[in-house]
C-alpha cells in the first residue's frame, strides 16, 4: 500500500511520500537509544511541563489538524476537532498524575519484616524504546493514549502510523518537536508494514503496541514473542448494545444511533450488535431505524454531516460484501443496504444500514462491520441475550440499558468483554482502563494500568 494521502471523499491522490531507506531507519533507531539514555533520567516536573505545552499547541490548533484528519480519512470535521480536543485533555491529565501513579510503593510492615528485610520499595523504571503501530480511524486519539503515558514514564516513542494517513503521523511528530521535546523522544517512521518486522526484531526496540486489525496484531505478537518483547494489542471490536424493558427506549434508541455511526462506522468500540428483548424489540427498532435514516450522509467538511465516507474503497467494498452476504442468507434490510450513488458524493460512502434476522452462518454475525452497518437481535430474556452477547470472538466493549439492578449484576458478571457501560455508550477516557479479551487483544492502555504496561517493575530490596 502506497504511503499517500487519499481524499475518501472524492478519491483524489493529494500527496504521496517515500518510504524511509534503510540509512534513515538506522539514524532514527540511534537516536532514539541515545536520547531514552538521558531523557529517562528528566525529572516528572519538566516531563509535565513538555506534555502542558504539547497540549496546549494541540489546542491552538484544534481546527488545522481536524482539517487534515478528515482531508484523510473522512471522519466529519466536528467530530475531527472533537478528536483533537480529547487528545489535549489526556495530555494533561497524564501530566498532572503520571507521577503519582509512577510512585514508588511500599509494602506492608508485616511482609517486609517476614522477608527479612529492613526496607522495600517497588519502583516502576521506563522500559526504553517503544514501537507504536497506529491505525487511521482515530489517527490523533490512537496515538496520543500510547504516546502520553509513554512519555510521562520516561520511555521515547516510534510511530508507525497507517499508510493512507501520513500528514497526521508527521504533524504529530511536529507536534512534540515544537513542544520542545527532545529530538528523539518521538518520532514518525514513515514505511510500509513490511518494514515493521524487521525493527521490531532491533534489539534497541524494547516493546510494541498496537492497535488494528486481528491480522496486524497477530504478526506483530508473532515477532514479539519470538523475541521476547512486551506487547499491549487492542484489535477488532464487535460490541453488544442490549435493551431490556426497564429502559428508557427513546434515550437507549437515540444513543444507539450514535454509537453505531460514531467515526462514519468506523470505531472497534462502537457498538455494532443491537440486542433487544423481545417485549420492547418493536418499539426499540422503529426508533432507531427512524433515528438512522435521519442522519445526513454528506461532505466530511460540512458542520452538519453526520456520517462522512468509508476510509478506503477497498473498506466500502468489504462493508458492502458483508452485507450482501447477510441479504442472500435471509436477512432483512430495514433502511439503507447498498451503496450511494450520487453525482454530488462520488467518494466512498454508504448509508446508515439496519439488518435484522441475523443468523449464526452469516459472516457478519462473526466478523467485525466496519462502517455505518447495525444488525439487530431479538432475545426472549437475560439469559439469551448474553449468550447472543458472548457469540463473538471479540470482547472489547459492551453496553447495557436497563434500570434493574439485579439485571446490572447478572451483566457485569457474565458478559465477555472488557468494559461494561450501563445506560451509555462506551467511551474512552484517560482515567479509566481501556482494552478487550478474546480476539480483541490483551493489556490495557489508559490510566494507571496504562502507564505501567511499558514499565519494568522492580523490587528493590534492602537488607536488616
Amino acid at each position: 500500500m502506497p504511503i499517500a494521502t487519499v481524499n475518501p471523499a472524492n478519491g483524489e491522490t493529494l500527496k504521496t511520500y517515500e518510504a524511509m531507506g534503510e540509512e534513515e531507519l538506522e539514524r532514527r533507531l540511534q537516536l532514539a537509544e541515545a536520547t531514552f539514555r538521558t531523557y529517562r533520567t528528566t525529572p516528572f516536573a519538566e516531563r509535565a511541563r513538555l506534555m502542558h505545552r504539547a497540549a496546549g499547541l494541540l489546542d491552538d490548533i484544534q481546527q488545522d489538524i481536524g482539517r487534515v484528519m478528515t482531508t484523510e480519512m473522512g471522519k466529519p470535521i466536528k467530530q475531527a476537532r472533537a478528536e483533537a480536543a480529547k487528545c489535549a485533555k489526556a495530555m494533561r491529565w497524564y501530566a498532572d498524575h503520571a507521577e503519582e501513579l509512577l510512585a514508588d510503593e511500599e509494602p506492608s510492615e508485616f511482609d517486609v519484616k517476614d522477608s527479612g528485610a529492613s526496607r522495600v520499595r517497588v519502583r516502576y523504571r521506563p522500559l526504553g524504546p517503544v514501537l507504536a503501530v497506529m491505525p487511521w480511524n482515530f489517527p490523533v486519539w490512537q496515538v496520543i493514549r500510547f504516546a502520553a503515558p509513554a512519555l510521562m514514564a520516561g520511555n521515547v516513542g516510534l510511530l508507525k502510523h497507517a499508510s493512507n494517513v501520513p500528514q497526521t503521523a508527521l504533524f504529530l511528530e511536529d507536534l512534540f518537536h515544537q513542544a520542545g521535546y527532545p529530538e528523539g523522544c518521538f518520532q514518525t517512521l514513515l514505511i510500509g508494514s513490511g518494514a515493521v518486522d524487521d525493527i521490531l526484531r532491533d534489539e534497541r526496540v524494547k516493546a510494541a503496541t498496537l492497535t488494528g486489525s486481528e491480522p496486524a496484531g497477530r504478526a506483530v505478537a508473532s515477532t514479539a514473542g519470538d523475541m521476547v518483547k512486551k506487547t499491549v494489542l487492542e484489535l477488532g471490536g464487535s460490541d453488544p448494545y442490549v435493551v431490556m424493558p426497564s429502559a428508557d427506549l427513546d434515550r437507549a434508541a437515540q444513543i444507539a444511533v450514535t454509537a453505531r455511526v460514531q467515526n462514519n462506522g468506523q470505531s472497534c468500540i462502537a457498538a455494532k450488535r443491537f440486542i433487544v428483548h423481545t417485549d420492547v424489540y418493536d418499539a426499540f427498532a422503529e426508533r432507531f431505524v427512524e433515528g438512522m435514516k435521519a442522519l445526513k450522509v454528506g461532505d466530511p467538511m460540512e458542520e452538519d454531516t453526520d456520517v462522512g465516507p468509508l476510509s478506503s474503497e477497498q473498506g466500502r467494498d468489504d462493508l458492502e460484501e458483508l452485507v450482501e452476504d447477510a441479504r442472500r442468507s435471509g436477512a432483512e434490510v430495514l433502511c439503507g443496504g447498498h451503496r450511494l450513488r450520487r453525482p454530488e458524493l462520488p467518494g466512498w460512502y454508504y448509508p446508515p444500514t439496519v439488518l435484522t434476522g441475523i443468523t449464526r452462518e452469516m459472516r457478519i454475525h462473526r466478523e467485525e462491520a466496519f462502517g455505518p452497518v447495525a444488525t439487530l437481535y431479538r432475545a426472549s430474556d437475560l439469559d439469551e441475550a448474553v449468550l447472543i452477547a458472548n457469540d463473538s470472538p471479540f470482547g472489547l466493549s459492551s453496553n447495557v440499558w436497563t434500570r434493574d439492578e439485579t439485571e446490572v449484576d447478572r451483566f457485569v458478571r457474565d458478559l465477555e468483554a472488557g468494559a461494561v457501560y450501563v445506560n451509555g455508550m462506551t467511551a474512552s477516557h484517560p482515567a479509566f482502563p481501556f482494552g478487550g479479551v478474546k480476539r480483541s487483544g490483551y493489556g490495557r492502555e489508559l490510566s494507571g494500568h496504562g502507564i505501567r504496561e511499558f514499565c519494568n517493575i522492580t523490587t528493590v530490596w534492602h537488607g536488616a
